[in-house]
């Protein structure tokens, strides 16, 4: 990249040639062969825009709400673990851009910045936390009763990691947070992942999830969530119609269509493939959000063509942050935001609630029969 980024692909250039090389892996890889990560991003070209003419979109409005808060624009930001290993001031320079662009920001558990650091670097900033069920529930309990203490509008549970996908990259460089960090939302050095102990030949994060997560967690415990807090829940990592309507039984408030940025279970498919049956499985019950592969503005308006109300985005925030912090994070932010809007004009769109499903057609790919 020379000059100034002009797409989400320039931020990442930059980032690759700045972190070490076990960092970028870290962020950039998916699971085994990694065919999934690859097909998130072009499963969107498999969509086709079928464009609305003479709609005069000389005034437009972006904004739109997530479980009752309004946003600026359908474009979020979702949970990448440890992001002071992107930048020095890691989330909270996240929440600052999340909070000057008018959107939301979703917390790691596992962030090595606290719950409460965070509500601090952007008072005024619309902040959810995602969750992992332990072993010992009074951790999970605990970070929801902080989380709302703190106030956070909302729990993203993760319902996909009952162990760590197998990521060869982080395997091969025996990843370990680096020594001067913690997860910062734990006491103890076994839970902050800073214990300082020898992993063996394994990816340090596979061994802390196996000792630390419960792989046990079933839906019993999403009902034990439901009771615990009155903040709305999303189940984070639906990929099927039957578990998307057992959500919704039970009292989730929304449904994150995730495959985990293709890092769990490779083979899986992309999530922009599984959004029409997930929407038609909820019958506009609760909510619906996307991602994964979400690159460009146009990606944007094909999710919610398909029936998502936005989309969280992950790896293109930390590139922006790599590239200049709080800064750079707003101008991944920004970026998209730009590209949203041109493609809604060029669409006929002049609100986000005439984005509709006769705007996009899959592309059927014909094969010769010679």
């Amino acid at each position: 990249m020379s000059g100034k980024p002009v797409c989400i692909a320039d931020f990442e250039e930059y980032a690759k040639k700045f972190l070490p090389k076990s960092v970028y892996d870290y962020y950039r890889s998916g699971a085994d062969d990694q065919e999934t990560l690859a097909d998130n991003v072009a499963a969107f070209s498999r969509w086709k825009l079928y464009p609305r003419v003479l709609r005069d979109v000389s005034v437009m409005d972006l904004s739109t709400s997530v479980l009752g808060q309004k946003i600026s624009m359908p474009v979020c930001v979702g949970a990448t673990a440890m992001q002071r290993m992107a930048h020095a001031d890691g989330e909270t320079a996240t929440a600052k851009a999340c909070q000057a662009m008018g959107t939301g920001m979703m917390l790691s558990s596992w962030a090595t910045s606290s719950i409460e650091e965070v509500a601090e670097a952007a008072p005024a900033g619309l902040h959810w936390l995602q969750l992992y069920v332990y072993k010992d529930r009074e951790v999970t309990k605990s970070l929801v009763k902080r989380a709302e203490r703190a106030g956070y509008k909302g729990i993203f549970v993760t319902v996909d990691t009952p162990f760590l996908g197998r990521r060869i990259d982080d395997v091969r460089n025996k990843f370990q947070l680096p020594p001067h960090l913690r997860l910062k939302n734990f006491s103890s050095s076994d839970l902050a992942f800073s214990s300082g102990k020898d992993f063996g030949e394994n990816s340090g994060l596979a061994v802390y999830v196996a000792e630390a997560i419960d792989a046990s967690v079933n839906w019993e415990d999403i009902k034990w969530l439901r009771e615990l807090t009155s903040l709305p829940i999303v189940a984070k990592g639906i990929l099927r119609a039957d578990d998307a309507k057992e959500a919704v039984k039970i009292g989730v408030n929304g449904i994150l269509v995730s495959n985990h940025g293709a890092r769990q279970l490779d083979g899986v498919p992309a999530t922009i493939d599984v959004l029409p049956e997930i929407v038609e499985a909820v019958e506009g019950k609760v909510e619906v959000f996307l991602d994964g592969g979400v690159r460009k503005g146009t990606d944007v308006l094909k999710a919610l063509a398909l029936g998502a109300k936005a989309v969280f985005i992950g790896r293109p925030l930390i590139w922006g942050l790599v590239y200049q912090g709080d800064e750079g994070a707003k101008e991944v932010l920004q970026m998209l935001k730009e590209e949203f809007r041109l493609a809604m004009a060029l669409t006929g769109c002049r609100r986000v609630e005439e984005i509709s499903r006769t705007l996009i057609r899959r592309h059927q790919v014909l094969f010769s029969k010679i």
